[in-house]
């Protein structure tokens, strides 16, 4: 297992990080004006499950593949900036939508808002790049298992991006339903939140790149 005092410094290293706005946070903002605090919520889900597939890769050995390889690293970065960009065009054709108004979630299914978080978290580059460069710095190569300590430092940088993202989708989703009280505010939010997602995949499509 990892050394406590390892662990520690991880943690605070990873909280640290965390609380600096990055792409996962910007996606789980859009997402949640888009489609209130369930929707956001659910989408924080859906991304940290497609980010521990990312840490169960590197534990395995294979995330230094996909860091290593530049076709595939980019047509992974690709996939996921492609994926946002047509969220955001998505949030943006609905915000006159029937659901726009009220609970704008309740249109989408359970299922289908945490399947695009994940394929938002499995593809989304600059994790690959983090859990690959800064996950092995903290393993304990006496301790053997290396693994088994790489997978619980990389769960424990996602339960702690876990809770700071869901803060985040609470906070933008409880401004979004202020918001809601006036049709054309709310259609400007969800505007917003789609082209947060847009943006965000134009700048993870053209940045991000193997160095």
């Amino acid at each position: 297992m990892v050394p406590a005092t390892n662990l520690l410094a991880f943690a605070l290293v990873s909280a640290l990080l965390i609380a600096v706005p990055g792409p996962s946070v910007l996606f789980v903002i859009g997402r949640s004006l888009a489609l209130g605090r369930r929707g956001g919520l659910l989408s924080v889900l859906g991304n940290a499950a497609g980010e521990l597939v990312q840490v169960a890769a590197v534990a395995l050995g294979l995330g230094v593949v996909l860091a290593q390889s530049l076709p595939l690293f980019t047509a992974v970065k690709i996939a996921g900036a492609a994926y946002l960009i047509y969220l955001g065009i998505q949030a943006v054709r609905e915000r006159h939508g029937p659901s726009a108004g009220r609970n704008p979630s309740r249109s989408a299914s359970t299922w289908r808002i945490l399947r695009e978080g994940f394929f938002v978290g499995a593809t989304n580059p600059k994790s690959v790049v983090f859990f690959v460069a800064v996950l092995p710095q903290f393993v304990d190569h006496a301790a053997g298992a290396i693994p088994l300590q790489l997978a619980v430092l990389g769960a424990t940088f996602l339960l702690i991006a876990l809770v700071s993202d869901s803060v985040w989708a609470l906070a933008a989703g409880t401004a979004r339903q202020w918001f809601a009280r006036s049709p054309r505010r709310i259609a400007a939010v969800s505007t917003t939140g789609g082209v947060m997602m847009i943006g965000l995949g134009g700048t993870l499509a053209v940045t991000g790149n193997k160095t």
